[in-house]
């Protein structure tokens, strides 16, 4: 019987890789190395250039994010009596507000009313709010700042500062009227500028009504990818000056509040230092003082009443 041919071991080996294809795989896959390096860092620059795009979008559109000025004062006026009156300032700016007093009455004492930043103080809300101090028997002054309400500049956190400071002096000097008969009342943003204004200046009371503690804890809840508080020009950190306000302090503060939540109010009046009350109101952020007034009038009344700037009468105590 034929022997079958059968191959050798050296026939069966597979034939080996020459140089060439070696060098080719190696640059095939050098090529598919190089080409996701370059797309991952094109990604990369991607992301990079449009955070750092939104980063300065927030920076340059700060101004008009937080201070909603720019509009005509509007037509509504309070009740009578009522006096557009200039404020004089040393350096010059023009500057107004509204002088309102109690309609049957000489009252003595006077709120010094600061709105807040999406407002003017022909605002509605803030009518309400004049009419319910005149008629707890108090008389109110509500400058207007620079921006708002047809007035030239443009708003920043010093230059409200500056602002509410002008309507204090005016009070003081132009009116006469002692510090211990001055009440500083401060809404939503107003109510920074309010704290500000009473760690400065002496005064009988603080009021505040959904007021931030921190503008920039606020801004770094709503956009906690960036480093807020780095690249925020107008923090409004009132919780840092609050300590230093001496008079008595009532906090008023919606538990609804979309706006300014209500741990805002509350860390506020874990950080004062002065006797405090702190009321929780029904209502939102802007009708809070309309929804729940009969808890409003009462808490302020009370507080007005216990520095002896309105009679105990008013309450029925």
């Amino acid at each position: 019987m034929a022997k079958r041919w059968l191959p050798s071991s050296e026939s069966r080996r597979v034939p080996p890789v020459s140089e060439t294809n070696r060098e080719a795989a190696g640059m095939r896959t050098a090529t598919s190395n190089e080409a996701f390096r370059r797309v991952f860092f094109l990604l990369l620059l991607a992301a990079v250039l449009a955070y750092a795009g939104a980063g300065m979008w927030l920076m340059m559109r700060e101004t008009s994010l937080i201070f909603r000025a720019g509009r005509p004062l509007g037509t509504a006026r309070p009740a009578p009596p009522f006096e557009h009156v200039d404020l004089p300032r040393a350096d010059g700016a023009k500057q107004f507000a509204w002088a309102m007093r109690p309609r049957e009455e000489t009252a003595a004492a006077w709120v010094l009313y600061l709105h807040g930043n999406d407002a003017t103080v022909a605002s509605r809300m803030n009518i309400l709010h004049y009419d319910m101090l005149r008629a707890l028997g108090v008389n109110v002054l509500a400058p207007e700042y620079r921006g708002y309400g047809g007035l030239d500049g443009v708003p920043s956190e010093q230059g409200l500062y500056t602002d509410a400071r002008a309507a204090y002096d005016y009070v003081r000097e132009r009116l006469g009227v002692p510090p211990d008969r001055i009440a500083i009342y401060g809404w939503s943003l107003g109510g920074a500028v309010a704290v500000d204004l009473a760690s400065e200046v002496p005064h009988a009371a603080l009021i505040l009504e959904g007021a931030p503690a921190s503008l920039a804890n606020i801004g770094q809840q709503m956009y906690p990818m960036f480093p807020i508080r780095l690249i925020m020009r107008n923090p409004f950190e009132a919780v840092l000056k609050i300590g230093r306000v001496t008079a008595p302090i009532l906090i008023l503060h919606a538990s609804e509040d979309e706006i300014v939540p209500i741990t805002e109010g509350r860390l506020l009046f874990a950080s004062a230092t002065a006797p405090k009350t702190f009321v929780e109101v029904r209502g939102g952020h802007v009708d809070a003082a309309r929804v729940d007034s009969a808890t409003f009038v009462r808490s302020i009344a009370r507080l007005l009443e216990s520095v002896q700037l309105v009679p105990s009468q008013v309450t029925g105590s």
